[in-house]
């Protein structure tokens, strides 16, 4: 499911292709593509982050903002090898100090072990995935002692909800426990319509994970949860249709904060303090 879901992307790619000079404008700039509510949990990361790993990181605006926000270096896995390209001609045109690695995140390479103080990822990334333990043990790997992870995602519950003609909440019939769903073409809000018809495109896997799935994943891989915040932040403009006067009701975005105190055992049981 993941491969398929990667050309699914290598596919969505071509969006993002038409948002690289956009991209390129706004980093040089000094700009940030991040919410406000994600800046407020990363804080200042100037002179706190000498690394900055981002988790399916697409094309690589997400992963530059972070250094912009103050981290020495960032590091940016996706499994798309068309989105990496993208982040590479973004990095290329930005002096960025970026690496980036094409890889399924359940396999990001060993290399990156122990070095980050920072994993970042969201926004619409963890649907993606079909093993959320596997996921949180890469992160726990990744941190060096008392590195952080910072997630902001679109909330579980947003999926259960969506506007009526009126344009006020309404129930749909979504399944807050469901299992992998397949499908073809993407939203209007996320991608859009790409120049391959729908029907045409790869096939891709998804799985709305619910908040408890979410943080016992995290607790499980041995990190500490500081923070957990929940927002109706609007995070891929899929509720444009909700009257301003039922905006900020429901939530539709959550973001959490997590602390590993030591480096989990490797696969030999050597763990390191």
């Amino acid at each position: 499911m993941h491969a398929a879901t990667g050309v699914a992307w290598d596919e969505a790619a071509e969006r993002y292709e038409g948002w690289l000079d956009e991209a390129i404008e706004l980093i040089r700039g000094g700009g940030s593509n991040l919410f406000p509510e994600e800046v407020e949990l990363l804080g200042d990361l100037h002179g706190q982050c000498r690394r900055a790993i981002h988790l399916q990181c697409a094309g690589g605006r997400d992963t530059l903002s972070l250094w912009r926000l103050g981290a020495d270096e960032v590091v940016g896995v996706d499994l798309s090898p068309r989105m990496i390209d993208l982040a590479r001609r973004l990095t290329a045109a930005t002096g960025a100090p970026a690496s980036w690695f094409v890889s399924d995140v359940l396999d990001t390479p060993h290399e990156l072990d122990g070095t980050a103080n920072l994993v970042y990822t969201g926004r619409g990334s963890l649907l993606w995935l079909q093993d959320l333990d596997a996921w949180a043990a890469v992160v726990a790997r990744l941190l060096v002692p008392g590195g952080r992870l910072v997630l902001f995602e679109g909330h579980p519950f947003e999926w259960l909800v969506d506007g009526d003609e009126d344009g006020r909440w309404a129930l749909t019939d979504y399944d807050y426990f469901a299992r992998p769903e397949a499908s073809r073409g993407w939203s209007p809000g996320f991608i859009d319509h790409l120049s391959i018809p729908d029907g045409q495109q790869h096939w891709k896997f998804s799985r709305a994970w619910t908040l408890g799935e979410v943080v016992t994943a995290v607790a499980g891989a041995g990190l500490r949860i500081e923070r957990l915040v929940e927002s109706p932040r609007d995070w891929w403009s899929g509720h444009s249709d909700i009257a301003p006067g039922e905006r900020g009701r429901l939530p539709l975005s959550f973001g959490l904060i997590a602390t590993i105190t030591s480096r989990p055992a490797s696969p030999t049981g050597r763990g390191q303090a």
